[in-house]
């Protein structure tokens, strides 16, 4: 069971022991925003996961609604190996100190299960999700990390649920800001409007952020804006609107199939040229960050467009790299 199935089955099990008539397979499409063939297939989970402690009763219809008895989830039998197993990759993959929050979280599920499981069966499972953390490489990921407080971190969050505006102080500099979301990537950006300036979203380093203040004044969000749409404008993190534009490479034929099995950008098309050359093309800026993930490469690919882009990048290929990305 993946880490999501777990989180919603630990949340559905929420729902039938509160509520005091359960939940139907209507109010479980709502919750979970799903079809009622998930929406059975989530009870039929319930009922295998707690198969002492699940009801079925019906209404004056006949609707049909699950209820958990009134035991103390920590107190319900799970096996839980391949629950705490996803739990404990998806703690490890959040590495990040800006993922702060989202660690806290997802220890705290992972301290409920464990609480759910018999003492012995939780030391065993305890110990071979440390060993698949071994066998995968992840207990220890050296390599820079850029400091982010926590506090900034938790600031930001709750501006976001609001959403509310903060206040930040910025190179020195304090700023009221309107926030829309955090673009991911080899630096962390919190993507912002700042009110008293103009209405442009601009980008500001979670890294330079020195202090943070969630403030209670709402603010209306722009209903049309969508952060992965708007990430897709850039290669990385990094925006700058004059780069945008399309963006043309061509990849050498000992490395098209590698390079065939890389997603460079959401938006991208890909097409094998008589020469066994694969060219990809995609509308993007972020020539930088581009530079940094060509260089990789070596002598394997070409930059054709844009120009200023093939400047950065074809006076660095070299052909001594033992293997491709």
């Amino acid at each position: 069971m993946s880490f999501e199935k777990a989180k919603d089955l630990l949340r559905l099990a929420d729902m039938a022991a509160a509520r005091h008539r359960g939940v139907s397979l209507r109010e479980i499409e709502e919750a979970f925003g799903v079809t009622r063939r998930t929406a059975q297939r989530m009870t039929q989970a319930l009922h295998e996961a707690f198969p002492h402690s699940v009801n079925v009763i019906e209404d004056p219809d006949r609707t049909r609604r699950w209820v958990l008895k009134p035991n103390r989830l920590s107190s319900l039998a799970l096996n839980g190996a391949d629950e705490l197993e996803a739990l404990e990759v998806a703690l490890a993959r959040l590495d990040d100190p800006a993922d702060l929050r989202q660690r806290r979280a997802l220890t705290g599920l992972r301290e409920r299960l464990l609480a759910a499981i018999p003492s012995a069966s939780a030391r065993r499972v305890e110990a071979d999700a440390e060993a698949l953390l071994e066998a995968y490489g992840m207990a220890a990921r050296p390599g820079p990390v850029a400091r982010i407080e926590a506090g900034i971190v938790d600031a930001i969050s709750e501006a976001l649920r609001g959403p509310h505006r903060l206040w930040i102080r910025y190179t020195g500099t304090r700023r009221l800001l309107e926030p829309y979301g955090i673009l991911l990537g080899a630096r962390r950006y919190l993507v912002a409007r700042q009110p008293d300036k103009d209405a442009r979203l601009r980008h500001f380093r979670l890294d330079r952020i020195e202090e943070a203040t969630a403030t209670d004044e709402w603010f209306a969000r722009d209903e049309g804006f969508n952060l992965a749409d708007h990430a897709a404008r850039a290669f990385g993190s990094y925006h700058d609107d004059g780069q945008y534009g399309e963006v043309i490479w061509r990849f050498a034929p000992d490395a098209a199939e590698r390079a065939a099995s890389w997603q460079f950008h959401p938006g991208q098309t890909t097409r094998l040229l008589e020469d066994g050359r694969l060219e990809v093309r995609f509308h993007a800026g972020g020539w930088l960050e581009m530079a940094w993930h060509l260089y990789q490469w070596g002598d394997s690919v070409e930059v054709v467009a844009p120009e200023a882009l093939a400047r950065l990048v074809h006076p660095a290929r070299r052909g001594d790299f033992d293997a491709l990305p």
